[in-house]
């Protein structure tokens, strides 16, 4: 099996799509109160994002490495004229009923969430740049879920339906993404020790995400335990 092969098999493995908090909001069966802690806590995620690239792109010593990769950076803070990411989020956030403020403070954001995306930092800035690199590939595979999640958002809570302009951007960024990093991957994995450490690398990426959506399914789902100054209705 070659190293792309091994990386694409993580997806349908250990990616986050069959998460059952996934599941459950593609079934339509979420409460409007469950999706706003969806979007305050994914917030976190998503705030991190451009930190995350931007600690990538300071390891890289390949101008043409840096020149590529400072695009994420710009497509989730945006260039100063138009919105990126981020703030695509917090509208997708403001549609579910939510303040501004209340989201970007972070304050309500739950502990497992909060330590699922500090460990992603801790892999990008901790392991070998190749393994940073090789952990940004879930891309390879969100752009499927997308497709689904805004085909299932706009049927089940049509009322979200403007705040869905993050997900229509990511459909042609992601794919983008992906498609750079992989190649840099397979250029520089060379050795076996190298290639196994690019597939665990993109599994511990897929774990971080399904961390913080087992941290928001355990408080706001079942059992419903949501700890002490986390974000209530």
């Amino acid at each position: 099996m070659t190293l792309e092969e091994r990386l694409r098999a993580v997806g349908p493995e250990r990616y986050h799509h069959r998460h059952p908090f996934h599941l459950l909001m593609h079934e339509g069966k979420l409460t409007r109160a469950q999706l706003q802690a969806w979007a305050l806590n994914r917030y976190y995620y998503q705030s991190i994002i451009p930190v995350k690239d931007a600690l990538i792109l300071s390891r890289s010593e390949d101008p043409a490495f840096r020149l590529a990769w400072r695009k994420r950076i710009v497509d989730h803070d945006g260039d100063g004229v138009r919105p990126g990411g981020i703030e695509k989020w917090i509208q997708l956030a403001e549609a579910t009923g939510l303040d501004r403020a209340r989201v970007v403070s972070g304050a309500e954001v739950l502990p497992g969430v909060r330590y699922a995306v500090n460990a992603y930092l801790d892999l990008v800035s901790k392991r070998s740049f190749l393994e940073a690199v090789a952990s940004s590939l879930t891309e390879l595979f969100s752009r499927d879920l997308i497709v689904l999640r805004v085909d299932r958002l706009r049927a089940h809570y049509p009322w979200l339906a403007g705040g869905l302009a993050y997900f229509d951007a990511r459909l042609t960024q992601a794919p983008e993404d992906a498609r750079f990093a992989l190649a840099y991957v397979n250029e520089h994995a060379r050795t076996a020790a190298e290639q196994d450490l690019c597939v665990a690398a993109l599994r511990a990426k897929c774990d971080i995400l399904w961390a913080q959506l087992d941290a928001i399914y355990h408080a706001y789902v079942e059992p419903g335990w949501p700890p002490p100054g986390a974000f209530a209705a």
